[in-house]
C-alpha cells in the first residue's frame, strides 16, 4: 500500500499508526492514512471495522491509545514541553482542545438537530455561542450556508416539520457554518430513507467540487467512485488496502473483493 506522496505540502490530516482500545476490545490497530488538503478521502469497510471510531479520533471525541494523528501538520491532543530539559507529551486542555477542533467540521449519521429550534435558528447556535458572533452577522451567515445546502425555503422550520433528508442537510450547513477546514461525514445517509439519500449526496458532492478537504465514511459506492480522490477499505481495525477510485473495480485484497460482492 502506498500513501499519497506530499510534494511538500502539509497533509491536512495525517495518522501514524493509530491505535484505540477500549478496555480489552482493541478497535484500530495501527491505522495509517494521509489526506491531502483539498482531497476527498472516502473510508469503506463493514460495521466494526473502526471507521467512525477512526472519525471521532480526529476530532477529539475518542482519546489515542497509541500513535499520533497531526492535522494541518499540528499534532492533536497532545503537545510538546520542556521538562528538567527533555520534551515530554502533556495533554492539552479544553480550550486548546477547542481551538483545535474548530478546523473540523462533522456531520454524524443521526443528525442531533436541537428540536426546539428552527433550521436557522439551529445554524445560527454555534457561531453565536462559540465563536461569538453577533446575531444579525450569525443570521446571515446561517441563511448562507442553509441556500447552499438547498434549505433556504426551509428557514422557519422546525426539525420534526423536516424529512431525514431536510435534517441532514440543515445539519451539513451548521457544520459549514463554522467555516472548517475540514469535513467529517460518519455515515451521513444511513439513517435515511433510500429516496432521500441522493439530495444529501448531491450536497456534497457540491462540496467536494469546491475543494472542500474531506473525509467520508459510508457505504456509498456510487458516490465514492464519482467523488473519492482517495479509497480506504478498513477491516478488523486495520487498512486492508488504499488507492484511487479505480480500486474499486479492480480490488487485489481478497477481503475487499468480498465487501464489494456484498454492497455492489
Amino acid at each position: 500500500m502506498t500513501e499519497p506522496t506530499t510534494n511538500g505540502v502539509v497533509p491536512a490530516v495525517k495518522a501514524t499508526q493509530v491505535h484505540k482500545a477500549f478496555g480489552s476490545l482493541h478497535v484500530l490497530k495501527g491505522v495509517d492514512m494521509t489526506v491531502m488538503p483539498g482531497s476527498v478521502t472516502v473510508i469503506l469497510g463493514p460495521s466494526g471495522s473502526g471507521k467512525s471510531t477512526f472519525l471521532r479520533l480526529i476530532n477529539q471525541l475518542e482519546t489515542l491509545t497509541g500513535g499520533e494523528i497531526d492535522v494541518d501538520g499540528e499534532m492533536i491532543g497532545y503537545k510538546y514541553v520542556d521538562k528538567d530539559g527533555k520534551q515530554v507529551l502533556q495533554t492539552l486542555n479544553d480550550k486548546e482542545v477547542a481551538e483545535q477542533r474548530s478546523k473540523l467540521g462533522m456531520v454524524f449519521q443521526r443528525f442531533n438537530l436541537f428540536p426546539h429550534m428552527t433550521a436557522l435558528e439551529n445554524v445560527m447556535e454555534a457561531p453565536v455561542h462559540v465563536k461569538h458572533m453577533d446575531k444579525k452577522e450569525a443570521r446571515k451567515l446561517a441563511i448562507e450556508e442553509l441556500n447552499r445546502v438547498g434549505m433556504g425555503d426551509r428557514l422557519g422550520h422546525y426539525p420534526a416539520q423536516l424529512s431525514g433528508g431536510q435534517q441532514q442537510r440543515v445539519a451539513i450547513a451548521r457544520a459549514l457554518a463554522m467555516k472548517p477546514e475540514i469535513m467529517l461525514f460518519d455515515e451521513p445517509t444511513s439513517a435515511l430513507d433510500p429516496e432521500l439519500v441522493g439530495e444529501v449526496l448531491n450536497v456534497m458532492l457540491s462540496l467536494a467540487k469546491e475543494g472542500m478537504t474531506m473525509v467520508v465514511v459510508t457505504h456509498e459506492i456510487g458516490f465514492a467512485r464519482e467523488v473519492a480522490d482517495q479509497i480506504v477499505f478498513m477491516d478488523g481495525g486495520v487498512v486492508v488496502e488504499q488507492g484511487g477510485p479505480e480500486i474499486i473495480d479492480n480490488p487485489q485484497e481478497p477481503r475487499f473483493k468480498d465487501f464489494l460482492q456484498h454492497v455492489l
